[in-house]
């Protein structure tokens, strides 16, 4: 994993006061600044191959992104490998996904988790694939580990639909979640149900949706051909690098700084007010895979 030597305005901002800072630094020099802090590796993988003209998956090609993104975010160069790192042939998995008829998670990527979980020695029985109820399927009930798997979109609640909103359907009441633009999303993460169990995140971004103007919108006006996925094993660093290209994407679209509304800052919060995974884009190792054509990034 990369390694971040800590720049003058961290240390500064860091240190109990500026002036206390700034008299450290003029007597220790460039010393103070060598030390490491890790980042957050996130891996985004682009196929220009990934959608066809209508939109619809290559179940070949997407096999492929995750497999680089897996291998790639784990420094495995074999990717079966590579998932023996986070799944155990005992393990039973969910595969969380998000079914909104619009924009679903598509099956070419449910089927490539699915089988990567069954090459680390999961046995078929044992593996789950649902959004809606997995409070009452046998085998998210009884998962030891889960996938997280969804599309980036606008949603009218929360500014973004990310993968920290796809586990709200592990709460037994979804709509004390919703107050306050949904800024208390990653209290979802620790529920009992949840808590510690997520070995993998993958933001589906084939086609996101950047814009919309009410409650399940959609317009395909506002989706656009970025053929990637955004893999990695903290969904606030994931759900962190989503948001900043669906940003870049409405200033290219709009021709000015239009910020999402609401907010998605229920990201960020994740973060500075839950502590449950890095959003700020200086600390995350973001590593750049294929298509490279229009990163907005």
């Amino acid at each position: 994993m990369k390694e971040q030597v800590k720049t003058r305005r961290e240390f500064l901002k860091q240190s109990a006061s500026a002036a206390a800072a700034t008299a450290l630094y003029l007597s220790l020099g460039d010393r103070i600044f060598g030390a490491i802090e890790k980042k957050t590796r996130v891996v985004l993988v682009r196929h220009e191959g990934a959608i066809d003209d209508l939109n619809k998956p290559n179940a070949d090609v997407v096999q492929k992104m995750l497999d680089d993104a897996v291998t790639a975010l784990f420094d495995i160069s074999d990717p079966v490998e590579a998932w023996k790192k986070i799944i155990k042939p005992t393990d039973t998995v969910g595969i969380k996904t998000n079914v909104w008829r619009y924009l679903p998670t598509t099956s070419a990527v449910e089927n490539a988790l699915k089988k990567r979980v069954m090459d680390a020695g999961v046995s078929e029985d044992a593996i789950g694939i649902r959004d809606r109820g997995v409070l009452y399927d046998p085998v998210f009930k009884k998962a030891t580990a889960l996938i997280n798997a969804r599309p980036m979109r606008t949603h009218y609640w929360s500014g973004v639909g990310t993968l920290l909103k796809n586990y709200i359907m592990f709460s037994d009441n979804p709509p004390s979640y919703h107050p306050d633009t949904c800024a208390d999303l990653a209290k979802l993460w620790f529920l009992p149900n949840v808590k510690g169990k997520t070995r993998l995140n993958v933001l589906v971004m084939f086609t996101p949706l950047f814009h919309g103007s009410g409650p399940h919108h959609f317009n395909p006006q506002y989706i656009w051909a970025y053929k990637g996925l955004i893999v990695g094993t903290d969904p606030v660093a994931v759900d962190s690098v989503g948001v900043r290209i669906l940003q870049s994407k409405r200033k290219l679209f709009f021709k000015e700084d239009r910020p999402l509304n609401p907010s998605p800052k229920h990201v960020f919060l994740a973060d500075t007010r839950h502590h449950l995974g890095t959003a700020d884009p200086e600390k995350i190792d973001l590593q750049i895979l294929g298509w490279k054509k229009d990163l907005l990034i």
